[in-house]
């Protein structure tokens, strides 16, 4: 018995020790955490652990810091070519430099956030040459046009510029003016129309004028008279094509209820409008409201194919025009059967 003690020595326990082995564990997993904590410790004093301790956190900081960087280098970029007079300014007065990094910046937010705009038939428009871009207008503050602009610039495969022909009253206001020719719009008269559509611009027409954005909202999508169909004689002496183009949406952004017919007078304005918001709230009022917009670009009708002529025919000229105005109102009524919610589509 004693020379197998001898052979195999016994197992020390823990009255021998002291100490069992789920102690022992213990002790090694409090000693690695002490030691991590010190380590954290010595590395953020503060207790508060940086950015680069959590991959996510470390993924967004960069992502942000890049694209200050960018727009920083953007920026910079921008008022050097504007110092240096390094961008062309058409016969108009269109600044493509400045449209794209001035103009379409300011609008992107109400077209991507605020109205949420859907846009289709893009393809309609033709990639090169001219063509000219006849819609309904509405909403009391002429915020189609522009909503148009952005969707043709930002949503056409070519990124075409869109020239908008408006009022002479755009063109006199100050600031507003200035904007407006160095956005590449002009007046909306046969001349300038036609020379650029000679150039193979893109060109937009609202044939409905103050007639159609100065509407009370009770005849809403209801679109007025066309004129005497001067836009189509431009485009039959160019031969472009006409795209008929329907914009649901722009009625609800400010609901005319009223007009104040003599201060409109007074300030030589072709109304002055009351709606639920303004003038009572004052510039609160002014906001538009987030209605929900849809953009749909028409199948081209073409002009190419009139006898020469025709341009001058007022009959040829009057039953175009209708073509065009019944084609926009039967697209808006099917839009608007579609839509279940003016804010949410």
């Amino acid at each position: 018995m004693t020379d197998v003690a001898k052979v195999i020595p016994l197992r020390p326990s823990a009255t021998h020790t002291g100490k069992s082995e789920a102690s022992r564990s213990r002790e090694s997993v409090t000693g690695a955490e002490r030691d991590i904590r010190e380590q954290s410790q010595r590395r953020h004093p503060s207790g508060v652990p940086s950015a680069a301790d959590h991959g996510g956190e470390s993924t967004f900081v960069d992502a942000a810091r890049s694209a200050i960087v960018d727009q920083i280098a953007s920026a910079a970029e921008f008022f050097r070519r504007r110092v240096s007079g390094d961008y062309e300014v058409d016969e108009f007065g269109f600044d493509p430099h400045f449209a794209d990094n001035v103009v379409m910046p300011m609008l992107r937010p109400l077209f991507e956030k605020w109205f949420r705009v859907e846009v289709s038939g893009i393809e309609n428009i033709p990639l090169t040459g001219g063509a000219l871009v006849v819609a309904n207008h509405a909403g009391v503050i002429p915020l189609d046009g522009l909503m148009t602009s952005v969707a043709v610039h930002d949503h056409h495969p070519a990124h075409r510029p869109l020239r908008m022909l408006a009022a002479d009253m755009a063109f006199e206001m100050p600031v507003v003016g200035g904007l407006a020719r160095k956005a590449g719009h002009t007046l909306a008269c046969n001349p300038d129309a036609e020379r650029l559509l000679n150039d193979g611009e893109v060109a937009a027409v609202f044939p409905e004028g103050f007639k159609g954005i100065g509407k009370p909202f009770s005849e809403r999508y209801k679109l007025q008279r066309f004129g005497r169909g001067g836009f189509v004689s431009a485009a039959m002496r160019t031969g472009v094509p006409i795209i008929p183009c329907s914009i649901v949406g722009s009625e609800e952004i400010y609901p005319k209820i009223g007009d104040l017919t003599t201060l409109a007078r007074v300030l030589g304005l072709p109304y002055f409008p009351v709606t639920p918001l303004f003038p009572h709230l004052g510039p609160l009022g002014l906001v538009p409201l987030p209605s929900k917009w849809y953009i749909e670009f028409g199948k081209p009708i073409v002009t190419d194919t009139f006898e020469s002529g025709a341009a001058d025919d007022p009959m040829v000229l009057f039953e175009v025009t209708d073509h065009v105005r019944e084609t926009i109102q039967q697209t808006l009524y099917r839009l608007l059967a579609k839509r279940r919610n003016v804010f949410l589509g």
